[in-house]
């Protein structure tokens, strides 16, 4: 009886301490979570920044996902199936398929392969990044992100993260299918991806927690870091952002004070760094200050602007 019960709780105990891979079912899929009030907050806010004609314009493509209650996500999101250049923030992509081909025995990762990934990502190196996609191969990681299992890039979508050139002089070596870009995200893909990692469906639990910690401290302050450091100090962020010319793009997950959520920009104009650093303090007050139904708000009407 003893023994019995000692080998019941072993069990128990067991069982309770590891993490299960999760299926696409066991979350609702990210484009069925948009709540009205979140939407509204949002839009009102791209009003309130004066950034409504950009929007209208599509220069600016936005993607708020609060993340607090994993199993009940809220989503809002304006041009959120647009796709635009993204520069460096589809780096994210070469992230989930380096560790994706190590999990098929297909690639070793040594701690030096993981400083090589670590420097792609907080620092933005262009030499890491076209390193670690040699080795991974380009064909593998277009497939990759067209996969069943992932379609981070879904044609029905229009599209979303897309790695056709390598982060250097040489010319792309496959556009994405729909929009000719060489580097593209949309916003809701972008933010489908966090959600996939803070769920644990990017590759495994293990490796999507291990991942999570290399987009942690990020090296370049500027954008989303910059606003929230200097509105928001003691949040942590988890984050990639991208820069060329008139193309400005940040990602990340936002914790603090016990709720979580995920943001998302895409902005092309010379002020769109700008556009970010303020744009993130406005969406994190609608995660840490929720308008409540009835409050007035200005709205505006977006063309495109509802997720599909």
């Amino acid at each position: 009886m003893r023994i019995f019960i000692v080998l019941f709780f072993t069990v128990v105990f067991l069982l309770g301490n590891v993490m299960p891979v999760l299926a696409e079912d066991d979350f609702p899929p990210l484009c069925a979570c948009t709540d009205p009030l979140l939407q509204e907050g949002l839009e009102s806010s791209v009003g309130n920044l004066g950034l409504e004609e950009a929007v209208k314009q599509k220069c600016l493509c936005i993607a708020l996902v609060d993340l607090t209650d994993l199993e009940a996500p809220r989503l809002a999101a304006v041009n959120g199936n647009e796709m635009m250049y993204a520069a460096s923030l589809p780096k994210i992509a070469i992230l989930l398929a380096a560790f994706e081909k190590q999990a098929e025995g297909e690639l070793t990762l040594d701690r030096a392969d993981r400083e090589t990934l670590t420097c792609m990502i907080r620092n933005s190196s262009n030499r890491a990044a076209t390193e670690m996609m040699n080795r991974i191969g380009k064909e593998y990681l277009a497939d990759l992100l067209q996969s069943a299992r992932y379609r981070l890039y879904d044609i029905d979508l229009n599209g979303g993260l897309w790695v056709g050139k390598e982060y250097g002089k040489r010319p792309a070596w496959k556009r994405d299918p729909l929009h000719n870009l060489s580097h593209g995200a949309t916003a809701l893909q972008v933010a489908r991806f966090y959600y996939l990692l803070e769920t644990g469906r990017l590759v495994s639990p293990e490796i999507s927690r291990e991942m999570k910690t290399i987009l942690a401290k990020p090296a370049i302050h500027h954008k989303f870091v910059r606003g929230l450091q200097a509105a928001r100090p003691g949040s942590a962020i988890y984050r990639k952002s991208g820069t060329w010319r008139e193309y400005h793009a940040d990602s990340a997950i936002v914790e603090r004070e016990g709720r979580r959520y995920v943001a998302v920009a895409l902005a092309k104009d010379n002020k769109g760094g700008d556009w970010l650093r303020r744009l993130i303090v406005a969406m994190d007050d609608l995660i840490f200050q929720p308008a409540q139904p009835g409050t007035p708000r200005v709205r505006i009407s977006f063309a495109g602007d509802k997720p599909r």
